[in-house]
């Protein structure tokens, strides 16, 4: 379906005010619940606000920027013109949550003038869906201004009162920060970062300063996301509270000399969003960061696959193997590999991931070299060329590893021929990494230089017909539409955190899909079912904070096209009756329900498999036990299923019987009611298959 339209501005806008000189312009959203209002003071200041339902969402905000070259202040503004636009449109992904997503939204572009000597134009465009708001600025070419250079931009965010926020610290550098819940007046973003021993690069800038996606809750019952959409060519934007007013600004990640961005005249920056609703399952379905995203660049996407693998990378995490073949126990052997390959091709997974099979990991790491690894040179004992013959033959592709130890611009040097080293080894999916300080030095992970890195490696995939799983890189921002062989991101904090560190908490998993995930999928690689960590090495005490039944829901809770089964292969073989929900559980999909949600709290979701009648349904919970009631009324009616339910034990906890799970069958209906228990820090997952009578 296809429809757009465009309303006289007359009609559409409403014109509230042009009194003291001051002009203002109010439109809706398309169910008439969300008003953005803009408005132009006599002093030429230039403000936005949001309402939902009648409560605020965020207070009069000024917009403007600050250039280095020219020097130029932004914020004073006379408006030239305004126009408005329908659009209603439906497009279909070349993956993802969903078969179709409605694209409907109206339309504001404000033409401005700055006030000052300068005579710089810029618009500012508004998109108001029914589940938030979008606007981006741009920069149209003009005699004022052609390349330019961007010292700040001066967003606010005036927020309506002290709100729940759910936040990892500012940084330009590292999103593998645990989450924190305080309010807003509660930040504390160095305190945040002292106590993570862990990360290896960080780079604080001030107490008070937040990433996004930002979630927060306010004491009315509103939840509000604040992230971006679309980000490339610039830089991405953290936030930095002024608590006094509870006033986000933006704050972009500089480069080495201070400057946040570099552009030419026609230029446009990232949208800036903000996702309300009075549900919190309404914020995880929003598709409002994709919709403002622009379509597939890829012509033909149909060699582009989701796939779910197997990999050697747990076991370096555990101490069972080491990722250099100096260490005396090294995991990327051929025979080690080969059995990866059985055990995928046993049971229906589509790669096997191989870390540490190429020369130079004694040392990768912490030096701040240029030259390191080059991509084709494998260690002795893993010969490629029969491993790739051999995966051919089993069905199984292998999935190559492109460590890249922060050199960004030796990996763009040898891209090409290492990109031709994959398809002539019948490779066609690569994860990239980017551990320690960005070479070129002075530049930033999540800085425009590197934003431009990340795009250029899945461009030039493309054209190689070889799809992308990028870790240690900037927090997505829905550019998966436009590039959808980038199947997921690393960008926050892990499951490989769980291995050597202080681990992850059991709220964790209950906040990333209201957070980091709100951008777009995560490799978060669920699946460890062995949750003791001295499997190997017997001086570790910790275990995972997690049930195997969590572990389960997972698949279904964080959303990803890509996800690895984690865990050892023998590992597997041991619960073996629980691991054949990973075995099932698609990684691509029709349909998609949040059945119940809280952020911190808890996550039910449904998703029904791609071009199938089967539906899987995941429940997690953070470390306290819970009990939820699922209606099945999303079934089809007259039709029975067979569900297979994988809940936790009476007597699970995820501190000290995290291996207690119970499996079971029941036949179900669109009437059923099922009542599923959670144990601390547990889960559930059921699988459903629709019976065909005969």
């Amino acid at each position: 379906m296809y429809i757009k339209k465009t309303i006289l501005s007359a009609i559409l806008i409403f014109c509230v005010s042009l009194s003291f000189g001051q002009k203002s312009y109010k439109i809706s959203s398309p169910d008439q619940n969300l008003f953005v209002t803009v408005a132009n003071s006599a002093d030429g200041t230039f403000t936005y606000d949001l309402i939902y339902k009648g409560k605020a969402v965020v207070k009069p905000s000024t917009l403007g920027f600050v250039f280095s070259k020219p020097k130029a202040r932004l914020d004073k503004f006379s408006i030239v013109s305004v126009d408005s636009s329908v659009t209603d449109v439906s497009w279909t992904p070349v993956w993802g949550e969903v078969k179709h997503i409605r694209n409907n939204y109206k339309e504001l572009i404000v033409r401005l003038k700055d006030k000052a000597n300068s005579g710089i134009f810029m618009n500012v465009t508004f998109r108001l869906f029914n589940d938030g708001l979008g606007f981006r600025y741009e920069f149209p070419s003009q005699e004022a201004l052609y390349h330019f250079v961007v010292e700040a931009e001066n967003t606010r965010f005036v927020l309506s009162g002290d709100h729940k926020t759910f936040w990892i610290p500012g940084d330009y550098n590292s999103n593998e920060y645990r989450p924190n819940t305080t309010k807003l007046s509660e930040i504390q973003a160095y305190n945040a970062i002292t106590t993570e021993t862990n990360i290896i690069v960080q780079t604080r800038f001030d107490s008070n300063a937040v990433q996004t996606p930002l979630m927060m809750k306010t004491a009315d019952g509103l939840y509000i996301n604040i992230h971006e959409a679309g980000l490339l060519n610039y830089t991405a934007m953290n936030l930095v509270l002024d608590k006094k007013t509870f006033t986000f600004r933006s704050q972009l990640v500089p480069d080495a000399v201070g400057n946040m961005a570099y552009l030419q005249t026609p230029a446009k920056t990232p949208w800036r969003t903000i996702i309300v609703s009075d549900k919190a399952t309404e914020i995880l379905s929003s598709k409002l960061i994709l919709n403002l995203n622009e379509p597939s660049r890829i012509k033909d996407p149909s060699w582009i696959k989701p796939q779910k693998y197997v990999g050697i990378w747990w076991e370096m995490h555990i101490g069972k193997a080491s990722w250099d073949k100096a260490s005396g126990i090294h995991g990327a052997t051929t025979q080690n590999t080969r059995k990866y390959i059985d055990f995928a091709a046993k049971y229906g997974f589509d790669g096997v991931l191989v870390e540490g099979w190429n020369v130079g990991w004694e040392d990768w790491f912490g030096n701040w070299k240029e030259d390191v690894f080059d991509f084709i040179t494998p260690y002795p004992d893993y010969d490629v060329n029969a491993l790739s013959a051999y995966a051919k033959s089993k069905g199984v592709k292998i999935i190559m590893h492109h460590e890249t130890s922060s050199s960004a611009t030796n990996y763009e040097r040898q891209l090409d021929t290492a990109l031709r080293f994959m398809v002539a080894h019948n490779m066609n999916s690569v994860k990239t990494g980017y551990v320690g300080k960005i070479i070129p030095r002075g530049e930033n992970h999540d800085g425009q230089w590197m934003v431009n890195h990340y795009t250029r490696v899945v461009e030039k995939a493309a054209t190689q017909k070889v799809m992308v799983d990028s870790h240690e890189a900037v927090r997505p921002t829905g550019l998966q539409r436009t590039y959808p062989n980038w199947l997921a991101s690393e960008s926050a904090r892990g499951q490989e955190f769980n291995a050597w560190s202080r681990g992850n908490l059991p709220e964790h998993e209950t906040i990333l899909p209201f957070t980091r995930i709100m951008g777009g999928p995560m490799d978060y690689t669920p699946g460890v079912l062995h949750t003791k960590l001295n499997q190997f090495d017997t001086a570790r005490t910790g275990r995972i904070h997690t049930t195997i039944c969590k572990q389960l829901a997972l698949y279904v809770t964080l959303y990803s096209p890509l996800q690895l089964a984690a865990d050892l292969p023998e590992n597997y073989e041991h619960f073996r009756d629980a691991f054949q929900f990973i075995v099932d559980v698609p990684v691509d999909w029709d349909d998609t329900r949040v059945l119940s949600a809280e952020p911190g709290d808890y996550i039910c979701t449904a998703r029904k498999a791609k071009g199938k009648d089967s539906w899987f349904i995941g429940g997690i919970t953070d470390e306290n036990s819970r009990d939820l009631s699922l209606n099945m009324d999303f079934l089809d009616a007259g039709s029975k299923y067979e569900a297979t339910l994988y809940h936790d034990a009476k007597d699970a906890d995820y501190q000290t019987n995290p291996e207690a799970y119970t499996i079971e069958k029941k036949t179900i209906s669109n009437k059923t009611k099922l009542d599923l228990h959670m144990a601390n820090g547990g889960g559930f997952a059921i699988s459903i298959k629709k019976i065909v009578k005969p």
